[in-house]
Order: C-alpha cells, then structure tokens, then sequence
C-alpha cells in the first residue's frame, strides 16, 4: 500500500527550509573565525589571489570558498558560506527519501534536521563533516531517484568533503555487511506494519473500552535505509556512462578549480591517511563527552528513538532494525576513534533523528472524538514539564545543599512523580491511548522547544561566551577590536586603514593571521634587534628591545574552557553553558611615532 503524501508537502517542506536558513546564516559572519577555520579559510584566499598553496584534503571548501573571495572579496561570512547552505540544503534530503521512509516520516525528519543543534553548530563552521554528510546522502538520494547526473555530481564533491567522509564510509559498510548476515538467518519480518487508530469498541467480556486499529502492511523491500540494499537497480549503460561522466569531470573541475589551483587533485587523496592516522593518534577528547553531547543536545530524538527502536525489534521490523544497527555502528566508530571529536557524531544522528521521526509519525492520527480528551492530557503534561524544568533552572541561584535547594529538588522530582501516576490514571480509566498519544505531544512540545533553543545556543549568539560542545575549536575573542585598533593606527599613520604591515613574533594563530590578513601580516622567528616594524604582535612581554620605542595594548584571544571544572560547575553549563575558562592574551605594539600626539604622524 502507498502511503498518502502530507496535506501542503511541498509548503511544509519550503517552511522545514527557511527555518534551517534562519538558524544557519543568522549573524554567520559575526563570531571571529577559530583557528581551524581560518586555516583552510586562508588557503582560499591565497588561491583567489593566485597563489599555490599547499592544500588540506577539505577540496570542495577551500576551492568553493576560493570562487566567493575572488568575486566578492574575502568576509567571515563568505568563509562559512558554503557549510551554511550545505546545512540548509541537508534538511530537503529526506525527500529524496520519502519513497523509503514514507512521505510523512520524511517531513518530519525534514523539521528535525532543522533544529537539530549538532547540524546547526556544524553548518556555522568552515571544515566541518557537514559536507560529507550532506553530499553523500545527497548522492544516494538522486542515485535512488534514477537522476544520474546529480548523483554523479554529489559523489565527486562527498570524495572532496575531508577525512570526515571516510568515517561515514566505514560505518555504512560495517553496517552493511552485519544487515546481509542477519538477513540470510530465518528470519526478518518482510513487512513493516503500521497501526492507524479508527475508533473504540465495547469489549463484550469486560464491558471495558478498548481502541481498534486498521493494519497497514507495506513491504519493506523498498522501505529499506540507504545501507540496507545496494543501490544497484540502475545498472543500464545510459545511467552508468552519465553517472561516471559527470563525477569524474565535477572531479577534475572542483579538485583543480578549472586548473587554477592544480595541486588540489592530490590534495583530497590524503583525506583518507589522515584519517587513518587518527586511530593512532593520542586521545583528544574523552569518550564521555560525546555521550554528554547526546544527552545534553539531543533527549527528543533519543527518547523517540528509543521507543521506535524496541517497538521495532518487538514487530521485527527490517527497516527499524537497520536503521538502528547503522546508529550503533556510527556511534562505536566515534566513541573508539583516538582523534575522535563531538562532531565525529554527525554520522549517527542521521538514524537516530531518523527513527525518531517514524515514531513521531505515529503520534499523528488520533480519533477526532478524543481530541478534547488528549488536549487536556497534553495541556497538563506540559504544564507539569514546564513547572519542572523552571524548578531546575532556578538552582543555578540557589545553593545545593540548603532548604531551598531541597525544595527545588522536591518540586522538580515531585512534578514529574505526579505527571507520571496521572498519566497512568488517566489510560486506566479513560483510555490508553488518549493517555498515551496526550501525554506524547505534551513531552515532544516541551522537549521539542528544548531543542529549539538549545539550536540557537549552538550559533554562540544567544551567549556570546558560552561554552559548546560541538565547536570544534576553541573560540577567539576581541578579534574584530584587535583589527579595528590596527586599522586606525594605520589610518592615523597613512591616512588608509589597511597601510600599515603587522609582523607577528611568538603567536602561532592562523585566526590572529586571517583578522589581520589586510595587514599583509608576516610570521617571524625572532625579532632583528636593529630593525622598527611598525606594528608587532607577541605574546605578553615586557618589552620589546628594538630600535625605537613601542607603546602596547593587551587582547584576550583564546580562551580554553576547563572541562575537568564540569562536575563542580554543571548546572551552569547545563542551563547557560557557562565553564570556567583559561585566557589567552597578546599585546598589539605601536611605534611610537605613529600616534597623533607624537608630532611625526601622517594627517
């Protein structure tokens, strides 16, 4: 049986769109760029200025992002560009899906990659895998589709998405394989099915009221995920000569920018030994902190999936159960990688919002004769989580242990004690799934605006100094004050705010290079005693002891949060990703006679 596309599809789709751009390109270009990003970020602007750099395997952004900073010159928010729209792009993938996960599932994941706050973090960050993720399942999808072209197209630029790829690769497989072997044991259901509520009956036996069901049984053949069947049906030599036409010259064209920058066609091939190399490397980040990540960013798609997950493997369903192998696999991969990052977890949240999305479906249909019923379970459900979760808030002012505190900590336990048994009450005597379907929405809202507002958090806009768990660097601070304190030196100095070179001396920071990149700033080993540069930056030192005098002003650039401070500090992480932090200043030094009041500057 074919499912139903959703009423105004295409519009809920636009809506799933622009608000993954709101949240994506919000103020892009207002937070400094970390050092990670300014690295491949100075790559393309020397490669739009006609230089030959050596390349990092992040091809597809450093080349792209090249063709924006020749056009319209280099910007933070050009240098985030491209991520930002493949983040924007990801949340149409799931229509490429529908036929696989039905339609309705596929709006819904559609919203859910939206907000998640993983994908919105990552989509705000040059080099992050969201190219790899996004391009890749944009290849499947056209691939399915029978569009070889696009397919094509997608596959030559996921090879040139980075390292991350090859993680999403191993994963896939590793899933793959153990998916055949579990498919050639008796055996898997070969149907998916589906309860859709049609009313209540009287049961004669014991004059109680029970819920009735329609069954729809569909094949799960081609209900499959991606890893569950090969995507071979598509094997005419027409379909093949224009996949393998397309990638191999989107290959060619992106890699070496039409021959502009030749040396990117052996640059993407290390993307898979540096990632190799990082199961050797030293651990840079511990395990727990990835689970931290999920618990903290993601409970919504983690509880829905969770009840997807057992409801599937109680109806042994070959969809659910693939899905949720790919999810384990991908998370293992990413908890066992000694490099491994937060953002290591992008691979696992496709299955996971994924599954998340076909329970939420089920929540849709309800019996129109109960909707008073499941308004007011949802309305008390929401309430109650509300009141629990200000209750939680508020300890971040009140001390723990003290009397108030205890009280907090009895509100809080004590609301969800009641949601709890009321719930319960309430499909005992009335009807379980009034109960059920009531108290799900109430949960969904209210975790659901969580999410929300844990998106927006993870743009670093609502808190400018919060601490996230998913940047995969550490944040610069007083960038844009560092520049603008340059550029009027210079404009005092020369009369143009871009005049005046900077040299750099002790400071390893591709961030601190690309604030001042129209500075033409140069790195030196050691200061030439005779000489007089007229701005250097070091780190804090007394002075300079060079041949003229220099007046100093100190920045605060990074500041590394103290993870270890966590469990001291986690209500204020929690609520307002507040850490302590670790300060890193440099001092910017000014010749002398370049300030207004040394008699020598230039009006």
């Amino acid at each position: 049986m074919k499912s139903r596309s959703p009423r105004f599809e295409t519009i809920l789709y636009l809506l799933a769109f622009l608000l993954a751009l709101g949240l994506r390109f919000a103020r892009l270009g207002e937070p400094a760029l970390t050092d990670s990003e300014a690295r491949l970020a100075l790559d393309a602007l020397q490669i739009a200025q006609g230089a030959q750099p050596a390349l990092s395997p992040h091809i597809a952004y450093t080349n792209l992002t090249a063709v924006l900073f020749f056009v319209f010159g280099s910007f933070n928010f050009l240098a985030r560009f491209w991520p930002a729209l493949a983040g924007s792009v990801l949340v149409l993938v799931p229509w490429l899906f529908r036929e696989r996960i039905k339609p309705r599932p596929a709006l819904i994941l559609a919203f859910f990659l939206a907000i998640d706050p993983a994908f919105v973090a990552l989509s705000r960050q040059a080099g992050s895998p969201i190219f790899a993720v996004t391009f890749f399942l944009l290849a499947a999808g056209f691939w399915i589709c029978r569009q070889p072209r696009l397919a094509g197209i997608f596959a030559a630029l996921t090879l040139l998405s980075g390292p991350a790829l090859w993680a999403g690769l191993l994963g896939l497989l590793l899933a793959w394989m153990i998916a055949q072997s579990l498919s050639a044991r008796p055996k898997l259901e070969e149907t998916e099915h589906v309860h859709t509520y049609t009313g209540t009956q009287v049961d004669t036996d014991t004059g109680m009221q029970v819920d009735t069901f329609e069954e729809d049984v569909t094949p799960t053949s081609h209900l499959a995920s991606p890893i569950s069947q090969p995507l071979s049906s598509n094997r005419s030599s027409s379909f093949i000569f224009h996949l393998s036409s397309f990638f191999i010259l989107t290959l060619l064209a992106t890699s070496t920018l039409f021959l502009l920058a030749p040396q990117g066609l052996s640059a993407w091939l290390a993307a898979l030994p540096e990632y190799i190399l990082g199961w050797v490397s030293p651990v840079a980040v511990p395990s727990g902190r990835l689970f931290l990540a999920l618990g903290v960013y993601q409970p919504l798609a983690i509880l829905l999936a969770v009840v997807s997950i057992v409801r599937g493997l109680w109806n042994r369903s070959r969809r659910v159960i693939r899905l949720s192998l790919w999810m384990l696999i991908a998370l293992l991969l990413a908890v066992f990688y000694p490099a491994r990052q937060p953002a290591d977890l992008v691979w696992m949240l496709i299955p996971l919002w994924t599954l998340a999305a076909l329970e939420f479906a089920r929540y849709i249909d309800f019996a129109r004769e109960d909707r008073f019923e499941m308004l007011g379970v949802f309305a008390f459900t929401v309430l109650l989580l509300g009141f629990a979760w200000m209750n939680f808030i508020a300890l971040y002012w009140t001390p723990i242990p003290s009397p108030q505190g205890n009280i907090r900590l009895g509100l809080f336990f004590g609301a969800l004690v009641l949601l709890i048994v009321s719930v319960v009450l309430v499909g005992y005597g009335w009807s379980q799934r009034v109960a059920r379907v009531g108290a799900a929405w109430g949960m969904m809202v209210i975790l659901g605006l969580y999410t929300l507002g844990a998106a927006w958090g993870a743009t670093g806009l609502r808190i400018q100094t919060g601490v996230d768990l998913w940047l995969a660097d550490v944040p610069v601070h007083q960038a844009e004050l560092l520049s603008q304190t340059a550029d009027q030196v210079s404009e005092w100095a020369t009369g143009h705010a871009d005049d005046l070179p900077v040299t750099v001396f002790g400071v390893d920071s591709p961030a601190l290079l690309w604030a001042l990149r129209n500075h033409d700033p140069k790195v030196v080993l050691a200061l030439d005693p005779t000489s007089a540069p007229e701005l250097v930056i070091t780190p804090p030192q007394q002075e300079l002891a060079l041949a003229a005098a220099y007046r100093g002003q100190d920045f605060i650039w990074r500041q590394t949060p103290s993870w270890d401070s966590l469990p001291a500090f986690y209500l204020r992480w929690i609520t307002y990703r507040e850490l302590p932090v670790q300060g890193e200043t440099l001092i910017l030094w000014v010749r002398s006679d370049l300030f207004i009041d040394s008699g020598s500057a230039q009006p």
